[in-house]
């Protein structure tokens, strides 16, 4: 990114934002200028935190890339659960998950492979991943299938159960990946000879790229964006469902693409920029490992967050929130399972991406 301009821009919005949260009345505007300048914040996050990823190491960096890239769905998501609107959370789950499957990892493998014909990951990490994916959607199938047949105050227990188990398991998938299995699921180019390790310095970069900022300035602009990300969201839901009336838009659209696309923003950059670099593994990393932490440990979080705000919130997705990220956890599976990717594979995700969102628009 061009410092001079973006951070021009960032500034700009940012003050159009709060101009239009305390002055001016029309909600419409506020929305705008609240996304445009959730946008750029979440932008300069994903930057921050490729940087700060830099210093990490390429599977701790794939972590730190996916966890706060979903720092502006989480807090949006808490703000909406703040303001009880709970089906708009859930199309915001649902949105997040799909969009990083099909949207995010559809851009990395297109843009990456129209400069690299084939790109390589590690094939054991995938096939990890797709058994991720289907514990996520059985996770949501089984509330889902069985809502019919329990009171409340069963399906809260069966929620508040299935949200524990899930973080548990996501807890030890970090550890089985990041400690126990580490250098199995390592990615390809991240390999020395057997047994040694890159020294820190240069681990998460190829060589001759070094990070636009030190350590502690990445750290900084980290939690500095952060912040605003969570400012800007906080602005966006407070306007969300008057926008959301006036466009004619339901619930289900609004969270699960509108909402979900403007999260997602640090996501897009972070992980169509390393795919060109031909860091294919991080890309997935940042992509499919986003979705799973979508799933397994925000999604189950909400849940227990929902009871500090009195207003719980359970695990039934409705059906086609299920069949959609049902649909396309099958198909990111299906083109990511051999370990290797091309930009005609990107673009079947592209296309089923553009398929849900029709189909959600027109409900």
């Amino acid at each position: 990114m061009n410092p001079r301009w973006f951070y021009s821009l960032l500034i700009i919005s940012t003050l159009l934002s709060g101009i239009a949260h305390w002055f001016w009345p029309q909600e419409a505007a506020r929305f705008v200028f609240a996304s445009l300048s959730l946008l750029f914040w979440a932008a300069l996050l994903g930057k921050a935190t490729e940087s700060v990823a830099h210093y990490a190491g390429e599977r701790l960096g794939g972590f730190l890339n996916a966890t706060f890239g979903n720092a502006a769905e989480l807090i949006i998501a808490i703000f909406l659960v703040k303001e009880g609107l709970l089906d708009m959370v859930k199309a915001s789950i649902t949105g997040s998950i799909i969009g990083n499957l099909l949207l995010v990892l559809g851009l990395s493998l297109l843009f990456g492979g129209l400069k690299y014909k084939v790109q390589s990951f590690n094939p054991m990490l995938a096939g990890h991943n797709a058994s991720l994916m289907l514990l996520s959607v059985i996770a949501l199938f089984i509330p889902a299938s069985f809502s019919a047949y329990l009171g409340a105050g069963e399906m809260e227990t069966l929620s508040l159960t299935i949200s524990g188990l899930l973080i548990t398991g996501y807890m030890l998938w970090l550890f089985f990946s990041m400690i126990t299995h580490k250098s199995e699921l390592a990615h390809p180019g991240d390999r020395e000879t057997a047994g040694e390790e890159k020294e820190e310095k240069h681990v998460g970069s190829p060589p001759g790229q070094e990070p636009d900022w030190s350590r502690r300035m990445s750290v900084f602009l980290l939690i500095l964006s952060t912040f605003f990300v969570a400012v800007q969201s906080e602005w966006l839901v407070g306007s969300v469902e008057a926008v959301a009336h006036s466009f004619g838009w339901s619930e289900l659209f609004v969270g699960a693409f509108v909402i979900a696309i403007i999260g997602n923003a640090a996501e897009h950059s972070a992980a169509i920029f390393l795919a060109m670099k031909n860091r294919i593994g991080a890309a997935v990393e940042i992509a499919v490992g986003s979705s799973l932490q979508i799933a397994l440990f925000v999604a189950p979080t909400l849940v227990f967050v929902s009871l500090l705000f009195q207003k719980p919130m359970n695990l039934v997705f409705s059906g086609p929130e299920v069949v959609a990220i049902a649909v396309s956890a099958f198909i990111a599976k299906s083109i990511s399972r051999d370990g290797s990717t091309n930009w005609f594979e990107g673009t079947l995700l592209l296309i089923v991406y553009m398929i849900l969102g029709t189909a959600f628009f027109l409900i």
